[in-house]
């Protein structure tokens, strides 16, 4: 057997990290809503549903795009490569739209405050959420498992049988890019925009009736907020676009990208699923609260219960109490100590912030 070069042994390494960054993140984020009530809002029942999306990524699609990367072939036959370029398809999709109805569900929490519970009701939030997963669907294995997106496609030279190409058609690459990146896209730059808006003439109406202590706290408010939305759509725009782009111009350039480029701009995008967790989640006070919690395994206790107000527990005597539990843990495999380092330092990160006004 031909032993693996330090390129693309790193290659494997690195993309084993993101893997298991996507689905643990992402499962907190799961368990976390699921077990704590005060997390079960209209807007986390659209996280929750993005994090299954994304969760579902790194267990099902980003192994087998691992292989083919770092082998150079495909190794799981004909039909599974079809069935892999479908799940590809439908949960990156799926990941998109549900973040197009976050950025939809915050429009109308921040700019119609008093007809948001009537817009987003449970009923709605559901049905936004069904949509969310059956489009993609319809776009992705109808067409690619009966041989649509390709029809037409004339390739000089064929790729090889063991590879795993995924050529679409003009049509295809159009429509398909079209709703699952584009719409939403506008979508997302729409919401976004009315509400840094929305934030900026709330914060000027603020600093005219108030003292120059109230004016300081909206301006506050008003850059933190401009700074999250901008590093959401930042992280959203830099991750997908590349690939979206070329995926809409490759058809019209005889197919003249090189496999290198589109492995590279694909796995960007699979790091935006990487990262979701930490932009809706680990971001959220009390979602770090309920990841230490959980964490420190606080949900096995008899005394613990879903309907547990995490705002009645303290920053100090949550660290305490987890920092406590990960040191004497002397069993745990070195994965988990690194995973729970990560959301211990990112919840005292939290607590300094809120005492000393860390940026």
């Amino acid at each position: 057997m031909t032993p693996l070069a330090p390129c693309v042994y790193s290659l494997g390494k690195v993309s084993t990290v993101g893997i298991v960054c996507t689905v643990v993140g992402n499962f907190l984020v799961v368990l976390a809503i699921a077990y704590y009530k005060q997390l079960q809002s209209p807007t986390n029942s659209f996280v929750m549903s993005l994090a299954v999306a994304d969760c579902l990524v790194g267990l099902v699609v980003m192994p087998y795009s691992m292989v083919r990367t770092v082998e150079g072939c495909w190794l799981f036959g004909a039909l599974f490569c079809r069935v892999h370029s479908s799940l590809d398809v439908m949960l990156c999709t799926a990941s998109i739209f549900h973040l197009s109805c976050i950025a939809f569900d915050r429009y109308y929490a921040v700019c119609n405050p008093l007809v948001y519970h009537l817009k987003m009701s449970q009923g709605r939030v559901a049905f936004l959420i069904v949509v969310c997963w059956a489009v993609p669907l319809l776009i992705s294995f109808g067409p690619i498992m009966l041989g649509l997106h390709k029809a037409g496609v004339d390739m000089v030279p064929m790729p090889p049988e063991d590879a795993c190409v995924f050529l679409v058609n003009r049509v295809y690459a159009v429509m398909a890019s079209l709703v699952a990146f584009y719409l939403p896209m506008g979508i997302m730059l729409a919401a976004y925009w009315k509400i840094y808006k929305a934030a900026k003439r709330q914060a000027m109406q603020i600093s005219d009736s108030s003292k120059k202590q109230r004016h300081r706290n909206a301006m506050r408010r008003e850059r933190k907020a401009a700074k999250t939305l901008g590093i959401i759509m930042g992280v959203f725009l830099l991750f997908w676009l590349p690939f979206f782009t070329v995926n809409i111009v490759d058809p019209f350039i005889d197919y003249s990208t090189a496999v290198e480029v589109w492995e590279f701009f694909l796995w960007l995008g699979y790091v935006n699923s990487s990262l979701n967790p930490f932009l809706y989640g680990f971001f959220n006070r009390s979602f770090r609260r309920a990841f230490m919690m959980i964490m420190g395994c606080r949900i096995c206790l008899s005394s613990s219960s879903p309907g547990l107000d995490l705002s009645k527990e303290s920053n100090e005597l949550i660290i305490n109490l987890w920092a406590q539990r990960l040191y004497s843990c002397t069993g745990c495999p070195p994965l988990w100590s690194i995973v729970q380092m990560r959301v211990l330092w990112l919840s005292v990160l939290g607590f300094l912030r809120a005492k000393v006004g860390l940026c």
